[in-house]
């Protein structure tokens, strides 16, 4: 049973990640005001789903890395890299996890 989880979670991973290129090329496009616009999508998704899915981690750091980058007050650049930093804190988390179930 634990090859199945294994190897669902790997398949899992690259196929988030692979969302992950085609959202950051989105990303990428946007301006400031549509990276805010964005910010409050991705927590109304978070609400909605109750917790932080694979896909939702790598798109949320790629999201408050370029919402950190835009920053223009001192306020925005502290939450949006705080946040960034949980993430990675979250996908450092949810991958180790994966890795002592398989």
């Amino acid at each position: 049973m634990n090859n199945v989880v294994s190897l669902k979670s790997v398949r899992e991973l690259k196929t988030a990640e692979a969302e992950d290129h085609a959202y950051r090329a989105k990303i990428l496009c946007m301006d400031k005001l549509e990276l805010l616009e964005e910010m409050v999508r991705f927590q109304e998704e978070r609400s909605s789903v109750g917790h932080l899915t694979l896909p939702m981690m790598l798109r949320g750091k790629v999201l408050f890395k370029a919402l950190e980058d835009n920053a223009e007050t001192q306020e925005l650049l502290l939450l949006t890299r705080s946040y960034r930093r949980h993430l990675e804190h979250e996908l450092h988390s949810y991958l180790q996890q994966q890795r002592n179930s398989g």
